[in-house]
C-alpha cells in the first residue's frame, strides 16, 4: 500500500535535486500534532525521531526506511523501483515547455486547433489561467512540471473524456526517444469560469511500459494474482495485472483494498492512495495533508482486520512531496517502510534499505521467486 508522496526526510543527495531540508512527514508533524495512533502502533514513529510523535516501546510491526536508488523522484520511477526496476537514467523533463518538434507533431496527429500554455505549472493554476480561453478556442491546455510528464487539460464539455483519452494515446506514441516522458496524463475539468473550474476524477495516466522483468509479470507468469487498485495498473501499463480495481481517491482505494482482501486470491494486492500527493503535496496544503493522514489512520484498523493469518501488509511511499517546501514539485526523500502480519515478527528494525527494490525482492521471495535487483528482508519478518 503506497501512501503516495509520504516521504520521511531528505536523502543524502537531496541538495543536488534542490531538495535540501525536505521532510514530508517530519515537517507536517512540526506544523501540528497529527493524531496517528494506528500508524504509531505499527512503528511509524520508531523509524526516526519526529516532533510531536513519540516512538513506542513495542510496536506490533517491523519498521525502517528505503532510499531511492534510481535517478529520479517521480511516481513512475518510485513504483518501478518497488517492483525491482532501478533506473540509472532519469526520464526527460522539460522545464521550458515542450519543443516545437513535439508540439507541431502533436497538433498535426491529433487534429486539434492548436495548444495553450505549454509551460511548467500547477494543475489547478493552469486551468484558472487558460481554462476560459480553452472553452472559447477548443485548444487543449498542455503543461508539465519538474517531473517527467506531458499533461493535457480539457473541459469535459469542450473535449469529451473519450476524445481526451484518444488525444493522450496519440501523445504517448509521439513522445519517444529523447522525448520519452514517464507519463502522459489526461486532466479533465468542469466549471463555467476561472473561479469555479474543478478537476474531475476522470484523470488517466499513460505510462511508459516497464521492463518485462518486474515483479508484476513475474508473479503473473508463475500463476499468482496481481490485483491493482487506483493508478497502479496505469503506472505499469497493465503489464502482469490480473485485476484492475478502479479507485479515484483515498477512500475508494481503501474500500477496494478491503474488498480485495476479502476476495479469494493468492499473490499481490497493490494499492495507491493518491490524495496525499495530488490534493495536498503539490498544492502545498499542510493542514490538508495532515488531516488526510489522520483519515487514513482511522481506517487502518479495518484494513488490518481484513488480513488473514498468512497475509502481510507493507506500507510505504514512492517519493516525497513536502507541503511545507517551496514550489510544487516532488522531493527527493527516504520513504517509510512498515510491515505487519498477524503471524509476522513484531518490533523488528529493518534499518535503512538501499533501495525500494528490496520491497519487490521480499514479495518475490515470499512466493519462491527472484528479481534482478533488491535485497530481501523476508528472513527478518517471518
Amino acid at each position: 500500500m503506497v501512501l503516495d508522496s509520504a516521504g520521511i526526510g531528505e536523502m543524502p543527495d537531496a541538495e543536488s535535486w534542490g531538495d535540501k531540508g525536505a521532510d514530508t512527514l517530519g515537517n507536517i508533524m512540526k506544523f501540528r500534532k497529527a493524531k496517528l495512533p494506528n500508524l504509531q502502533k505499527i512503528g511509524l514513529a520508531n523509524i526516526r525521531q519526529l516532533e510531536n510523535f513519540p516512538a513506542i516501546e513495542n510496536p506490533i510491526g517491523c519498521f525502517g526506511k528505503c532510499a531511492m536508488k534510481s535517478n529520479g523522484k517521480d511516481t513512475t520511477t518510485g513504483h518501478w523501483e518497488m517492483a525491482g526496476i532501478v533506473l540509472e537514467k532519469a526520464f526527460p523533463t522539460f522545464p521550458e515547455g515542450f519543443p516545437p518538434r513535439v508540439i507541431e507533431k502533436f497538433i498535426s496527429e491529433t487534429n486539434v486547433p492548436g495548444v495553450l500554455a505549454n509551460i511548467p505549472a500547477s494543475g489547478t493554476e493552469i486551468i484558472k489561467l487558460f481554462g476560459e480561453e480553452h472553452i472559447k478556442t477548443g485548444k487543449p491546455i498542455i503543461y508539465t512540471s519538474a517531473d517527467s510528464v506531458f499533461q493535457i487539460a480539457a473541459h469535459e464539455e469542450i473535449i469529451s473524456v473519450k476524445r481526451l483519452y484518444e488525444i493522450c494515446e496519440t501523445a504517448r506514441r509521439i513522445l519517444d526517444g529523447e522525448d520519452k516522458v514517464g507519463r502522459v496524463i489526461a486532466r479533465p475539468f468542469v466549471g463555467t469560469n476561472a473561479d469555479d473550474f474543478k478537476r474531475t476524477e476522470n484523470r488517466h495516466d499513460y505510462a511508459v511500459p516497464p521492463p518485462r522483468e518486474n515483479l508484476l509479470p513475474v508473479l503473473h507468469e508463475n500463476g499468482f494474482d496481481v490485483v491493482c487498485i487506483g493508478k497502479i495498473a496505469s503506472i505499469y501499463d497493465s503489464m502482469g495485472v490480473t485485476e484492475d480495481l478502479k479507485a479515484k481517491n483515498n477512500n475508494q482505494s481503501i474500500e477496494q483494498t478491503i474488498n480485495a482482501l476479502n476476495a479469494e486470491s493468492k499473490g499481490l494486492i497493490f494499492s495507491n492512495l493518491v490524495d496525499f500527493d495530488m490534493l495536498y503535496g503539490h498544492r502545498r496544503d499542510v493542514e490538508g495533508y495532515a488531516k488526510s493522514l489522520e483519515d487514513f489512520d482511522v481506517r487502518l484498523p479495518e484494513i488490518l482486520d481484513a488480513l488473514r493469518e498468512d497475509d502481510l501488509i507493507i506500507i510505504t511511499a514512492d517519493h516525497g512531496n513536502d507541503p511545507t517546501f517551496p514550489g510544487t514539485d516532488h522531493t527527493r526523500e527516504y520513504v517509510p517502510l512498515l510491515v505487519y502480519g498477524k503471524s509476522a515478527k513484531q518490533n523488528v528494525n529493518l534499518g535503512t534499505r538501499e533501495s525500494l527494490a528490496d520491497i519487490g525482492q521480499t514479495i518475490a521471495g515470499n512466493f519462491g521467486l527472484q528479481l534482478k535487483d533488491g535485497n530481501s528482508f523476508l528472513n527478518k519478518i517471518i
